[in-house]
C-alpha cells in the first residue's frame, strides 16, 4: 500500500467531501497516521471509508466521522480535552495535536495500555490516560472539549456537568439503525445549546444502555 497516496485519497474523497475543511484538523489527521493506530491486520483498510473492528465488540468510527468529530470542537491549542472512550488511539493522539491537554479513558485496560506504548512511540506527552467507566466520572475537574467516541441511547446531563463556560461537547445518541451526532455547547451563562449534526451509527459505551435523560 502507497500510504502517502492512500491517505491523501482519504482526506480529499472522505473528509473534505463531508466538508472537513478545517486545515489544522487535516493536517493532524495526516501527521499522525492513522495506519499507525488500526489493530495488527488491518492496515490495508486504515484510509478505507469504513469502521474497523477492535477487540471486546469495539470499533474504530469511518474516517470522516473522526474528521467531524474533530472538527466540530473547534479545539484551541490551551484547550483541555477528555475523550471517553480511548479505543485504538487515533482519535486521542489527533487530540493532543489540536489541544493543550487530552484526558482519555476507556473502561479496558487493553486499550489504554496499548495506546500508552503508541504515544510513547510517538513522542506525544500532552495525554493523560486513565482506565475507568467514562460514564462514572465525577469529582472537580472540567474541560474545555469532551469528545464521547461511543454512542449512548439518550443525550447524557452528565457529560455537560464537566464542561467549562464556553465548553463543547461531541456525543452520538440513539440506537442502530439511525443514530444522530450532536454539538453540545455550554453558553457562558451555564445554560446549554444544542446543534444536530449529522446522521450516523456508531458502536455504543459499555455501560451506556440506562442513562439518566438530557435537559437542556
Amino acid at each position: 500500500m502507497n500510504v502517502e497516496a492512500a491517505c491523501a485519497q482519504m482526506l480529499g474523497q472522505q473528509l473534505r467531501a463531508w466538508e472537513v475543511l478545517d486545515q489544522r484538523v487535516l493536517d493532524a489527521v495526516r501527521e499522525v497516521g492513522r495506519e499507525r493506530y488500526v489493530p495488527h491486520g488491518y492496515r490495508d483498510l486504515a484510509f478505507a471509508d469504513t469502521e474497523i473492528p477492535l477487540a471486546h465488540g469495539q470499533r474504530m468510527m469511518m474516517p470522516s466521522v473522526e474528521g467531524r468529530l474533530l472538527q466540530s470542537l473547534e479545539l484551541d491549542p490551551s484547550d483541555d480535552v477528555l475523550e471517553v472512550g480511548t479505543g485504538s488511539g487515533f482519535i486521542t493522539a489527533c487530540l493532543a495535536r489540536l489541544a493543550g491537554r487530552v484526558v482519555s479513558v476507556d473502561i479496558f485496560a487493553e486499550f489504554t495500555a496499548g495506546v500508552a506504548a503508541k504515544l510513547e512511540r510517538d513522542n506525544i506527552r500532552n495525554v493523560e490516560l486513565r482506565t475507568g467507566d467514562g460514564l462514572a466520572l465525577d469529582g472537580d475537574e472540567r474541560f474545555d472539549a469532551i469528545a464521547v467516541t461511543g454512542s449512548v441511547p439518550e443525550l447524557d446531563g452528565r457529560f455537560t456537568g464537566l464542561l467549562r463556560p464556553g465548553g463543547r461537547l461531541f456525543v452520538v445518541t440513539g440506537r442502530e439503525p439511525v443514530m444522530d451526532a450532536f454539538l453540545i455547547t455550554v453558553t457562558r451563562d451555564g445554560e446549554s445549546t444544542r446543534e444536530s449534526l449529522f446522521e450516523t451509527v456508531v458502536a455504543p459505551l459499555v455501560n451506556a444502555e440506562r442513562p439518566e435523560p438530557f435537559v437542556l
